[in-house]
């Protein structure tokens, strides 16, 4: 199967990517499994607490964004263990709707793609190959079976994508911010799949987003995606730079660096022409 198809795919499931290594000083906090510490070793600085206020949180973290559309440009880099040069990306988001993506390389369209509620589509220009599938395939590749439109949108917008409920997870803070644990397994039961997910997702002092964390119980499988450098635009916080971490029976690495946000409608031409052939799902 050609490298572009997991790719157009995954990269339906983030807004940009780019990993940031900030420098730590000698005092600047270092995070352990659950308590901060100084840079030189002292006692923790700042243990996870419970969160008296926790209806606030909430609001913040589950009431999602107001917008009709978005148009976002991106470099995209993908580390799969084959060479897959840089290209850049333009994804466009519909409320609701669809997002639709298109691929160049070398100022030449190379793929194209397309989810709606229904499903997504891809093709490849440089194979005359296209996909055309419901959202399993891209459960798969992501190695969950949760995924379905809505949490698609979630995750581009940089909002909590997985189920969470007061009573099944704890909430604490710390010296970086909210975080939110599962206290048991969480069961997610689809049509042919039933699998359990320890989940751990932190958030920034004003409720950003930063990292989630599921790990299947069962089996090595892991998806970590991790949000950073967020801004404010046309009232809408954002995410400029995210990476997806893929572990388990299936390894890559993600990273996108968004160059540009624009909330005007955009044409999003999508046709496969007669003479491509269909990759079928199995």
């Amino acid at each position: 199967m050609k490298n572009w198809i997991p790719l157009i795919v995954l990269l339906f499931v983030v807004t940009s990517c780019k990993t940031r290594n900030a420098s730590r000083k000698k005092d600047n906090p270092i995070k352990t499994d659950s308590t901060y510490v100084t840079g030189n070793g002292n006692n923790p600085k700042d243990a996870n607490e419970p969160v008296r206020d926790k209806l606030t949180f909430y609001e913040h973290v589950l009431v999602p964004p107001k917008f009709d559309q978005i148009k976002i440009n991106s470099k995209v880099n993908v580390e799969t263990g084959s060479f897959i040069p840089t290209l850049d990306a333009t994804i466009y988001i519909e409320n609701n709707k669809k997002v639709w993506m298109n691929l160049s390389a070398l100022l030449f369209n190379v793929a194209r793609g397309i989810a709606t509620p229904e499903g997504i589509k891809g093709q490849d220009k440089t194979s005359r190959t296209y996909i055309d599938s419901d959202f399993d395939y891209l459960n798969n590749l992501l190695n969950v079976n949760f995924i379905d439109y809505k949490s698609l949108e979630k995750i581009l917008m940089g909002r909590t994508f997985v189920k969470i409920t007061d009573s099944q997870f704890t909430l604490t803070k710390n010296a970086r911010g909210f975080k939110l644990v599962s206290n048991t397994n969480q069961k997610i039961v689809t049509d042919d799949k039933t699998r359990e997910y320890k989940i751990v997702l932190q958030y920034d002092t004003n409720y950003d987003l930063l990292s989630v964390n599921l790990r299947d119980v069962l089996s090595p499988d892991e998806l970590e995606i991790s949000y950073s450098n967020w801004d404010e635009l046309s009232g809408i916080r954002l995410p400029k730079n995210v990476k997806i971490i893929i572990k388990g029976s299936k390894s890559s690495q993600i990273l996108l660096e968004n160059t540009k946000f624009d909330f005007s409608r955009m044409e999003t031409p999508y046709s496969v022409p007669s003479s491509y052939k269909k990759i079928e799902i199995k």
